[in-house]
Formats: structure tokens, sequence, C-alpha cells
């Protein structure tokens, strides 16, 4: 397989380990992705693996400064290879996600590992030590309860969003969010495989949760009620405005790359200094402009495509200079 067009380097990251309340929290890297860790009497839980064996390594170096509890439990809040191929980096566990995330590995596990690989390599640091896909012991429907102690974890499949089998972890006694990348913060969302349309109904169940502290899939920790709503305003605002520019774009009968041309200009004042804005909105546009085109199932990013996508945009890319990578 040649190497994917949208192939970008980026920086080694400052980690954040920050605390949320007792026994929870937050383990985030400006703007990487993040996991969530939950400290229990009997073993931890840890909420997405990281992306290789070595960065999970990282997770529980910190995990070791807090408490001599092992990780015990992982909970997967979709399939993306960036949340879950780090999972074997952990002693005995049993690894948790919703049946139509288990679906989504068992369909297109293989492709997404390697396309996400070939097109993100830096964020795979030790990937020569990753064994394979990653394989849950245990999936579930709708939602379960993990207990630990008489703290309660609701593993909940929140709705379709970032990808169709998004899973979040709420503690309703606490008040704090887990949300995976149906939230971000400060970056922006990758949406090649997301639902557009059923986006804000998510947000809306999120909502409704009433969190006070969250856990972003990217970004920093969120430490109060109002830096939740604003975080989910701010997805809200983000994804319907870019799917409202890509179905303007398909009923009109625009090409590609002028729609994504339009959304670039428009999006950029207000969204522009959100991490990986440039990187991601290609992907993102290219997944709009489908869903607005009547293509409700995301497409598998490959090698192929993505050099298909970047043909179809480079006048464009190098007229204006807009796109990084």
């Amino acid at each position: 397989m040649s190497g994917f067009a949208s192939s970008n380097d980026m920086a080694e990251k400052t980690v954040s380990f920050d605390e949320l309340g007792k026994g929870l929290y937050a383990y985030s890297a400006q703007g990487d992705t993040n996991s969530g860790v939950i400290v229990g009497p009997d073993g931890v839980v840890v909420v997405d693996a990281q992306a290789t064996p070595a960065m999970a390594a990282e997770v529980q170096g910190r995990i070791a400064e807090v408490t001599d509890q092992k990780v015990r439990t992982i909970v997967l809040t979709h399939y993306h290879a960036l949340r879950v191929l780090g999972a074997t980096g952990y002693p005995y566990h049993e690894i948790i996600c919703s049946d139509v995330t288990r679906a989504m590995i068992v369909e297109r596990g293989q492709q997404d590992m390697d396309s996400e690989i070939g097109r993100f390599p830096e964020l795979f640091r030790g990937r020569d030590g990753i064994p394979g896909l990653t394989w849950p012991t245990r999936s579930f429907q709708g939602r379960m309860s993990l207990w630990l102690g008489d703290r309660e974890a609701q593993v909940i499949h929140i709705g379709r969003s970032h990808t169709a089998g998004d899973t979040v972890v709420w503690l309703p006694k606490e008040k704090v969010l887990f949300a995976g990348d149906t939230v971000a913060f400060g970056a922006t969302p990758y949406c090649g495989d997301a639902h557009f349309t059923d986006w804000p109904a998510t947000i809306a169940a999120l909502r409704a949760l009433g969190a006070e502290k969250m856990v972003p899939g990217r970004g920093r920790a969120l430490m109060n009620a109002a830096e939740v709503r604003e975080a989910l305003d701010g997805m809200e605002a983000f994804t319907t405005r870019l799917f409202g520019i890509a179905k303007a774009g398909v009923a009109r009968g625009a090409p590609l790359g002028a729609v994504y041309a339009e959304a670039m200009a428009a999006m950029r004042p207000e969204f522009g200094h959100w991490v990986i804005f440039d990187h991601c909105m290609p992907f993102n546009v290219s997944r709009a402009y489908d869903e607005a085109g009547g293509l409700d199932r995301p497409r598998i990013w490959t090698a192929e495509r993505d050099a298909e996508m970047w043909k179809s945009l480079e006048a464009l890319r190098m007229k204006s200079g807009e796109i990084a990578g």
C-alpha cells in the first residue's frame, strides 16, 4: 500500500493528568486522544485505551502515581484505531464496547487500523508493538452499569455522531461524563466516519445527563457545568454548520472542491484556531458531502480513497494554500 497523501507529522504534546473527583482522572495531551480513569476498590477502569501499547504504558504510569490498583476494565467509546489498539498494553482486563462498535470492528476494523496508521503515523508512537486488532471480551446493547464498590459507572451507547457506535461513561452521583469523541473541546472533531444528521440528537442526549464535569475525546478536561455547556454548544455549532453548507452545496449540484472551499471560508473565522482544523477539514467535508448526497453509511477510508480526495482538491490547494499536510 502506498503512503497516504494526508499523512502529517505532529509535534510531541504535553500530557495532563487532571483530577475530576475522588478516584476520577482525565489523561489528555493538547488535542491528541484522551483517556478517562476511574479508580475502584478492586481495580481501575480506563475509558479508551490509547493508540499503542507503548502509549498505554504512559497512561499506566500516571495511574501508578495515584493508586496501587491495576487496570481491570477497558471501555472502548468507539472502534477507531487511535482509541483501541493500545489495549494489549494493560494487565489482565476485560474489554467492553457497544454491540454496534463490535460489529464495526468486524466490518472495517482492519481497514481502519491500516488507514489511520497510514494517515497519522506520528499519533501511533511505538506502533511496531501493536499485535493486531483489539477485540472486546464483552459487548452490550443500549446501556450497562459497572459497579466499583458503591460507585456506579453507566456505560451508554448514546447515539450516532462521531461514529455509529459512540459510547459514553456516565457517573450519575458524581455528575462526571467521559464523552469519547461525541465531544471535542478546542480541537477540531474528526468527522470522516460521522453521522451528521444524528449528531444534534446525540448532543441533546448528552445535555440531558446534566454533567458538571466532562472529559471530551480531545481537548482539556472541563471542570464545571459552564465549560461543559460551552463544549456542547461548540460541537453543535461546528457540526450543524458544516452539514448545512454541505447540504446546500449538494442541493445546487456543486462539486466537492467548491463545497470544501466554501466550508473553509465560512468556518475558519470561528473554528480555525481549533487544533488540527486544516488537517481534519478535508475529511470532514468529504463525509458531510457524502451524507448530504444520501450516503448514510460512511465509506471506509483507504489509501486509494485518500489519494482520490486529495487529487480532487489539489488545484484548490495549490491556489489557496489552505490545506496543511
